[in-house]
């Protein structure tokens, strides 16, 4: 009897190995923010992360503003941002970069648009030109389509500001529409055959837009990486002054060989690849 009863035992143990190969006390992390970041590489190296550690992490979008406000109020342990600091961040906030992007401009798989200049980037959105006609398409309003969140500048739109637009404001026209967040852009330009938008490389390639060249330079990830290009930019990851020992462990998975490694094999540019 004492036998059978230790071997059930050793079974119920044993399954309960298979159903939960982690411990059930494995950690939980949070983070929101940057579109870009979580849909170009974020979502599936949190699973990695999953897969390695058995810690998962719990993922929302918003934009790099409602990131960084979340980790202020404490709602979650890290956030994503596509802007370095700026001078209305909290304090005691550390930005860490873990990957490279690109700024692009996307339209409609529809357009037959393949490719711009940085002067007709400055005239849609200063206002010189407001209608596809104008750029040899045909005749229709250009939709601009612009993340713009009530409390702050977007990551997106910051990097347009000081890449291409020389620190100054897009102009509103009645065609322009301001949006809550880079991932709301995307999505409606995926709808909208008008529309034009700028965003970040690593998820405008995940979506049904078609990204533009800029003065002939088409954004791949070798020419992000080479600097062929123009317009690169960083990726952040923003913890507390004093970040928690799980989320510690998940930033230095995010810098180690592995962890660039695996950003690599998504497509998006790690670190080390830049020159």
């Amino acid at each position: 009897m004492g036998g059978r009863r230790a071997i059930g035992l050793f079974v119920f143990f044993l399954s309960g190995l298979l159903l939960h190969p982690f411990p059930l006390h494995a950690a939980t992390l949070s983070a929101s923010g940057c579109s870009v970041s979580n849909t170009g590489y974020l979502a599936d190296l949190s699973k990695e992360y999953e897969r390695r550690t058995g810690v998962r992490i719990l993922l929302r979008s918003g934009g790099s503003i409602q990131g960084i406000e979340d980790l202020r109020s404490g709602k979650v342990d890290f956030a994503a941002s596509c802007r370095g600091r700026m001078a209305t961040d909290p304090e005691g906030l550390n930005f860490i970069q873990v990957a490279w992007d690109a700024l692009v401009f996307i339209v409609h798989p529809s357009n037959p648009l393949n490719g711009v200049s940085v002067r007709d980037i400055r005239a849609i959105y200063f206002g010189g030109v407001t209608n596809w006609r104008q750029l040899g398409e045909s005749d229709r309003p250009i939709k601009v389509l612009i993340s713009k969140p009530q409390n702050g500048l977007s990551g997106v739109e910051a990097s347009l500001r000081y890449l291409v637009l020389d620190g100054r404001e897009p102009v509103q026209t009645p065609t322009t529409l301001a949006l809550a967040s880079t991932g709301i852009v995307e999505q409606l330009v995926e709808k909208t055959p008008e529309s034009f938008a700028s965003t970040g490389y690593s998820s405008a390639r995940k979506r049904r837009v078609k990204m533009l060249r800029v003065n002939g330079s088409f954004p791949t990830r070798s020419a992000i990486a080479s600097g062929r290009y123009p317009f690169r930019r960083p990726l952040f990851l923003v913890v507390p002054g004093n970040p928690g020992a799980e989320t510690k462990k998940f930033i230095d998975f995010v810098l180690s060989y592995e962890g660039q490694r695996f950003i690599s094999t998504l497509g998006v540019v790690p670190l080390r690849e830049t020159k």
